[in-house]
């Protein structure tokens, strides 16, 4: 039961994190928005997700974790029904906002859940669950595409439909969660590690900053791999688009099958590793030209294992403070992942304007400038993991 919650649970949150792709420019249009109140409707993803990381651990002492996951589905399926209603951008924007809050409910309770069932060979179960959360972002705006076109007794779906449709499936691990007993529920709180204990490890702030140039390094590529092909080789929106789809191909494969590899080698040593190969492979393709342009997407083998390899770390690392360990972990890597995409935009610009007497070359250094920080990103979640290894090795507490 707790395996099929966590299993369903990453699926769905693939789900409702992607299926908004094909569906904004309807929504954009049905709402008549300019592109700086669209802006504003995406950002309330990295707003909500980290209002409910603020919360998520402190419920989970207090209800306990079978409930906040519930709390979490529920919150999904209700934020669907509200937008299947929402006849108003005011109504709607609030409808989305209670979705993220959801979704950042969901990535902290499966977190912990996963810490607390994953006792053996927990660096292969993490990369597995979040493997899975891959694949279900390759199929969710295929799916999101397909469902808005269908018709049931004369009436289209459409975008409100379809996200009445997708979020509702989150009864389905709500019903798996009503049935089972979650581990650690139980435990009481005198024998949790407080998180003033906890931030005095310097382990943890190690986690925070490679989590951080990792996750940088990842969700970076999303927003800029497509603009970058297209500005700097003048390729068209399909033949980019399959480069990105092969990025997230490489990564939700190297989730799924190199899992175990993390146990065999040791966390810290796998980080160190898997972020170098990333860096090599971004280096590689923007030095190579566009004849290397393939690394782009292999790159994705790398960077994917580093958030779920983080997990494992933690919740071996802290076996009575998980919960704590990871909210504290997951919230400051948040606010370090807004400040690292707003400074690769900065990197463009400044770059550009070093370049400004000719347009056409300031353009393209100023991509292979921003482009290169995300490179820059995975190195030094490489540099970071070697101080790590060090720190713990010196200590005989290598894991």
């Amino acid at each position: 039961m707790q395996l099929a919650t966590i299993f369903i649970g990453f699926v769905l949150f693939g789900f409702s994190e992607n299926i908004k792709g094909p569906a904004i420019p309807r929504i954009q249009f049905e709402f008549m928005l300019e592109e700086s109140q669209l802006g504003t409707l995406l950002s309330l993803n990295a707003l909500g997700y980290l209002i409910a990381c603020s919360f998520t651990a402190y419920l989970t002492r207090v209800w306990g974790l079978q409930k906040v996951t519930i709390a979490a589905f529920a919150a999904m399926i209700a934020s669907g029904v509200l937008i299947f209603y929402s006849h108003s951008f005011s109504v709607f924007t609030g409808s989305y906002f209670l979705m993220y809050i959801g979704n950042g409910m969901l990535e902290i309770a499966l977190a912990i859940l996963g810490a607390r069932i994953f006792v053996k060979n927990a660096g292969m179960m993490m990369n597995l669950v979040h493997g899975f959360y891959g694949l279900s972002s390759v199929v969710a705006p295929l799916a999101a595409t397909g469902l808005m076109n269908v018709t049931v007794n004369g009436y289209a779906l459409d975008w409100r439909g379809m996200y009445l449709a997708m979020l509702s499936l989150s009864i389905v691990p709500i019903l798996f969660a009503l049935f089972s007993k979650f581990p650690g529920d139980a435990t009481k709180q005198e024998e949790r590690v407080p998180l003033k204990l906890l931030v005095r490890d310097p382990v943890l702030w190690l986690m925070v900053l490679i989590l951080t140039f990792g996750v940088v390094s990842e969700l970076a590529v999303g927003g800029w791999l497509v603009n970058f092909l297209e500005k700097a080789y003048g390729w068209d929106t399909v033949r980019a688009s399959g480069l990105l789809s092969g990025f997230f191909v490489c990564f939700a494969a190297a989730r799924l099958l190199l899992g175990a590899a993390t146990d065999k080698w040791g966390f810290a040593i796998s980080l160190i590793g898997f972020s170098a190969f990333s860096a090599i492979c971004t280096f590689g393709a923007i030095l190579g030209g566009e004849s290397y342009a393939f690394l782009f997407a292999a790159s994705g083998i790398g960077i994917a294992m580093v958030y779920p390899t983080v997990m494992a770390f933690l919740a071996k690392r802290y076996p009575n403070g998980s919960d704590v360990a990871i909210t504290f972990t997951v919230t400051l890597m948040g606010i370090g992942s807004v400040i690292g995409n707003y400074l690769i935009g900065w990197i463009i610009e400044g770059v550009k304007n070093v370049y400004k007497a000719d347009a056409q070359i300031a353009l393209l250094r100023g991509l292979q400038a921003g482009y290169g920080f995300i490179g820059l990103c995975a190195a030094l979640c490489a540099i970071t993991g070697i101080l790590l290894f060090l720190y713990l090795r010196k200590r005989g507490e290598v894991i």
